[in-house]
């Protein structure tokens, strides 16, 4: 069975610069690292969910699996709140950009990026600190 890669279609993007470039990759690799963390405890739950050997993906246990998958609960309540605060998380984290980076995609000043960084981190520790309890 072949993985389903929620991918783009790569000749139909308007790709504006390299930051927009990775902005997009982000979400790709968001969407991978999911998928695959969620495969791995299904599977650990006794799930038929087939192994796949992704080579471009860490291999991800268990524990960090449901840690994945707790991060992105998080991320997707902290969209609800504050869009721009965790899409900066997501293209920080998840696609590996610098904050001027990430400010040139955004359209924001490097300062309002690293004010949101900070905040958007205190909020999901917070909320992945109750999720445990």
């Amino acid at each position: 069975m072949r993985p389903n890669l929620k991918l783009i279609d790569i000749t139909n993007v308007d790709w504006q610069h390299r930051a927009h470039f990775f902005a997009v990759s982000a979400q790709i690799m968001r969407h991978i690292l999911l998928d695959r963390a969620r495969r791995r405890v299904a599977a650990k739950r006794g799930g038929a969910a087939p192994r796949v050997n992704l080579e471009a993906v860490a291999d991800i246990g268990s524990g960090r699996a449901r840690e994945l998958i707790a991060l992105d609960d998080a991320l997707n309540a902290l969209t609800k709140i504050d869009e721009r605060k965790a899409r900066i998380i997501e293209l920080r984290f998840f696609a590996g950009l610098s904050v001027d980076e990430t400010a040139e995609v955004l359209k924001v000043s490097p300062d309002t990026v690293m004010r949101d960084w900070k905040l958007g981190r205190a909020w999901l520790l917070a909320e992945l600190n109750e999720q445990k309890h």
